[in-house]
This record gives C-alpha cells, sequence and structure tokens, in this order.
C-alpha cells in the first residue's frame, strides 16, 4: 500500500464510555490481579477516593465504540494487520462512575523495510479521554501493522 500522509490528524466520531463497577470487578478477575482496591468498595473509597480502574483497562474501550468511533486509513489489508503496540498515558484518576468520552484520531502513518515479506505500513491511533467535568483524564495509544507481502520461494 502507498502511504497517505493525508490521513494522518483525521478524527472518529466521539464515543461515550460509562465506568462501571462491575466491569472493573470483571477486568479484574480478568487479569488475575488480586489488589483488593477492585473488588472492595469502601477500601476503595477510603485509599483512593473512590474505586479507580486498572490501569490498561481502557482497553475495553472497543466494546463502546461503534463503526464510525476509530478512523481508518484507506487501503490496509484487514487479512494482514498486526496489533504493533498499545500504550496508555494516564492523567487523572478513573473512578467509577465517571462517563468518560473518547475521540480518536490518526496521531501518524509510516512504513519500514520489513526483514522476511517487504514493506510494512504503520499506523498510530491515539484516543483522547475526558470525565464527565471535560477534565483530560487519559490517551491510549495503538499502533497497527499491515506487513508486506509473504516473501515467495
Amino acid at each position: 500500500m502507498a502511504i497517505d500522509k493525508s490521513v494522518v490528524g483525521k478524527t472518529g466520531k466521539p464515543f461515550t464510555m460509562p465506568i462501571e463497577w462491575s466491569k472493573v470487578r470483571e477486568f479484574a478477575r480478568a487479569i488475575r490481579d488480586p489488589n483488593p482496591i477492585w473488588f472492595e468498595p469502601e477500601l476503595a473509597k477510603k485509599e483512593c477516593g473512590g474505586i479507580p480502574v486498572p490501569p490498561t483497562f481502557l482497553q475495553v474501550a472497543a466494546f463502546w465504540q461503534d463503526g464510525g468511533a476509530i478512523p481508518m486509513a484507506g487501503g490496509f489489508d484487514m487479512r494482514r494487520i498486526l496489533h504493533g503496540e498499545q500504550e496508555f498515558e494516564l492523567y487523572r484518576p478513573i473512578l467509577v462512575g465517571d462517563v468518560l468520552t473518547g475521540v480518536a484520531r490518526i496521531a501518524d502513518v509510516y512504513e519500514r523495510e520489513g526483514g522476511r515479506g517487504g514493506k510494512m505500513t504503520f499506523m498510530v491511533t491515539e484516543i483522547e479521554y475526558t470525565n464527565q467535568k471535560g477534565e483530560k483524564v487519559a490517551v491510549a495509544r495503538s499502533t497497527l501493522i499491515e506487513t508486506g507481502q509473504a516473501v515467495s520461494g
């Protein structure tokens, strides 16, 4: 695929994500995090002012997004896509009861030469999250990689 740098800065439709204790608890169990802060509301309120989310909890935002929430660079062959990297920057505590709004944008598109299959195309997407008070609480960065054609012979 030829790189189209004009997609950098393209944004998706905003989406909302309510932070619910049952989902925080399920996530903590799924990642096998035994910290009582996720399971004991009174302890969490005493120590944190509320029940916080685990650091990687924003990964579940995919369940709250519809088709237009994540902008895509045209031309990516979804059969050759790999998830390259995930990163979270947390600015403020995210607590049960918060309602987050996420807005995704394409932050970068670039190519690199691959070792076995030609050029690889990378797309970096950032989702900025604000809470119900309009405060920026987090940025989630994800890198998708489109692998080059498989080497023949």
